[in-house]
């Protein structure tokens, strides 16, 4: 074994796929739930994509389950995706299934990346690129710990034809766009409502309805959706989440013909 040479194994294939990422179809943020059954969809009807992921390991809440039981709920309109992507699941009461957390979030990403897309973690937006007047056209990545230290060390930027804000309860994208260039979204007041209190059947039943294009370039899927529409939160019931990420690769591929 040669230490150099594995360095140098990881250091090309690395920059070789950052290389790659810099020109996108669609750039996701947030390998959770939705964003990455957003990125299994597109990459598997043959559009480039790649997930930004800020935290060290891919799967968003799902891991965790509900207050780290480790198992997660889905509805009876949820469950063909679970059966689709191999996930067990058992029946409960009321039409709802019961699925381990650990498979669900393992079996998403190993099935999101087998489909074609890419997952960069540790990698945080920072900024978001406009290359023409009131369009999303990219955005401006650094390294997650860069941005914990408060370093001063610039970003680096890809270009994408659509972006999708899978970044949960903070959407943080979207408030780049109102906060930073003054754009008005696509909701009652033009800015980020904000998520309600809990209400799971209400929430679940928005958040599809919620998943779409919030501002030219720009699509919302999962809990970001219900944040910026000010709709309930739904807790550890996955179930929407699986719906919206692919009602939003279905909306992303549309957009893009």
């Amino acid at each position: 074994m040669d230490e150099v040479i594995v360095s140098r194994a990881i250091t090309e294939s690395y920059i070789k796929d950052l290389l790659e990422a810099m020109e996108l179809d669609v750039a996701i943020v947030g390998a959770g739930p939705a964003g990455m059954t957003a990125a299994y969809y597109l990459a598997k009807g043959g559009i480039k994509t790649s997930i930004f992921e800020r935290k060290l390991s891919a799967g968003g809440g799902i891991w965790g389950g509900g207050m780290m039981f480790n198992k997660i709920v889905v509805q009876d309109a949820a469950k063909e995706i679970l059966d689709e992507f191999g996930v067990a699941s058992t029946a409960y009461e009321g039409g709802y299934y019961v699925a381990s957390a650990v498979e669900l979030a393992s079996t998403l990403c190993s099935l999101t990346i087998r489909a074609g897309a890419k997952v960069f973690n540790l990698i945080g937006i920072e900024d978001i690129v406009i290359r023409e007047a009131d369009k999303v056209s990219g955005l401006v990545l650094n390294w997650s710990p860069v941005l914990l230290a408060n370093l001063h060390v610039d970003p680096l930027a890809i270009r994408s034809r659509l972006v999708i804000d899978a970044t949960g309860h903070d959407c943080e994208i979207c408030h780049m766009v109102t906060r930073k260039m003054g754009g008005k979204l696509r909701t009652a007041t033009g800015d980020v409502i904000g998520e309600k209190p809990m209400w799971v059947e209400v929430a679940e039943s928005k958040i599809a309805e919620n998943t779409r294009e919030i501002y030219p370039g720009l699509i919302i899927v999962g809990m970001a959706a219900n944040a910026v529409f000010g709709s309930p939160r739904m807790g550890p019931v996955f179930g929407g989440m699986l719906l919206s990420g692919r009602k939003a690769a279905k909306l992303a591929m549309e957009l893009l013909r």
